[in-house]
């Protein structure tokens, strides 16, 4: 489904990027693991080269918060390829103080947290989609969450040292509309933008909070970071071409 389609997977060297990777593979795609981590990134791109018997896997130093990095990244990869078909906005950069409670965040962490992230899909999305205005043709898929879209459930975080970061709603909440600015800004480009919105990825969490949050779903529970490869796929490929501007909630039924 993604025959000699080259994909940018910002974030590639991570938990649900490495995913991403595979699934390009899976459908014949050549996968551009652009990630900030040089050495990871060179890392994940041998061994899963190999684990996927492929020569299809790239790897790019990307900084999506550096518009200088970003034009390098694109000259790069249109010289080698001579096209760029999908950027999957899928990094996720923070401050060290990320992630306190609601009170103990400080303004200047907000605003920076906000800054890398939000402002880092902005900027990304900005430079790609001028190369894909001069190429006739582009899409952008932007990784949201449920959290976007609902209001935390905080009870599910009781007995655990965990919250849900009050600069996560906002930046997810925010990509979610930014998405459907850019969807209508491009008009007549040929250019579309959607969101994945994915539930609760398992990755080590306490099992206290795994078992209050499968209460809150309909089968499952946490999906594995496989789960959400389908959505993905059908993303990137021709069979939702028509479909621009929209967000995609992958959860279980957390939502509901």
């Amino acid at each position: 489904m993604l025959k000699n389609n080259v994909v940018v997977i910002t974030g590639g060297a991570g938990l649900i990027g490495q995913e991403f990777v595979k699934a390009v593979i899976e459908q014949n795609g050549i996968a551009i693991i652009a990630d900030i981590n040089e050495e990871v990134g060179e890392q994940v791109k041998k061994s899963l080269s190999r684990e996927l018997d492929t020569k299809n896997i790239d790897f790019i130093q990307l900084d999506i918060t550096s518009k200088e990095s970003l034009i390098k990244c694109i000259e790069f990869l249109a010289k080698k390829y001579n096209k760029i078909d999908t950027l999957v906005n899928n990094a996720y950069p923070r401050n060290k103080n990320y992630a306190r409670h609601f009170f103990d965040v400080e303004y200047d962490d907000f605003v920076e947290n906000i800054g890398l992230n939000l402002g880092g899909y902005f900027i990304a999305s900005q430079q790609f989609s001028k190369y894909f205005q001069k190429q006739g043709y582009g899409n952008i898929v932007n990784i949201s969450s449920v959290y976007g879209v609902i209001a935390p459930k905080f009870e599910l975080y009781d007995n655990t040292s965990m919250t849900m970061p009050v600069e996560y709603a906002a930046i997810k909440s925010g990509l979610i509309h930014l998405t459907k600015y850019m969807a209508k800004y491009f008009k007549g480009m040929n250019i579309r933008v959607n969101t994945l919105s994915p539930g609760g990825i398992l990755d080590k969490q306490p099992e206290a909070f795994l078992k209050a949050y499968k209460k809150e779903c309909l089968d499952k529970g946490m999906l594995d970071k496989g789960d959400l490869k389908g959505t993905l796929i059908y993303l990137l490929s021709d069979m939702s071409r028509y479909v621009n501007g929209q967000n995609i909630i992958v959860d279980d039924g957390f939502c509901l």
